[in-house]
């Protein structure tokens, strides 16, 4: 079965930034799965996966622009300590959840204050150019309830 909108893809990655490994999937855990073509995962990403099948392996480099999105010096903010929700200390370069009006938001902390932290808003992976290793293990239709939820369901159904 080809991968096409509306099934469900179910992949093995790895993430490199150069020749330095960034991230990884691993083997004896099961894939990311996801419904294709409802931007679950990367655009670029996703139509790559348009038209394979299981089994097949393939390699794209993607720029920052069809990434995680260019860096923007704009967007360095200063947060009061009360609104980070990831617990501990935090020095710069950690990155740390804030609360914001539209939910939990990932950052990287830049300056560490007594009541404040200077945290950068671009995506941690912003403004690099990464390559995706990929493996497809699964595709299969989505069922009915996963349609209507826009989202793949794992092995014994809905888990959120």
């Amino acid at each position: 079965m080809q991968i096409t909108k509306d099934t469900v893809v179910e992949f093995h990655f790895e993430m490199y930034e150069g020749d330095q490994l960034l991230q990884s999937t691993q083997r004896e855990s099961p894939g990311v799965l996801y419904l294709h073509g409802k931007g679950a995962i990367l655009d670029a990403l996703e139509q790559e996966m348009e038209g394979r099948a299981k089994g097949d392996t393939f390699t794209v480099t993607l720029p920052p622009e069809q990434a995680f999105g260019l860096r923007r010096s704009d967007s360095v903010e200063r947060v009061p300590s009360k609104h980070v929700l990831t617990p501990g200390r935090h020095l710069p370069g950690d990155v740390v959840n804030i609360r914001t009006q539209a939910g939990p938001r990932e950052v990287v902390v830049l300056k560490v204050g007594r009541f404040n932290l200077d945290v950068d808003l671009n995506h941690p992976m912003a403004g690099r150019t990464v390559r995706f290793d990929v493996e497809i293990d699964d595709v299969r239709m989505a069922t009915t309830e996963e349609l209507a939820h826009g989202h793949a369901h794992g092995p014994g159904g809905h888990q959120h």
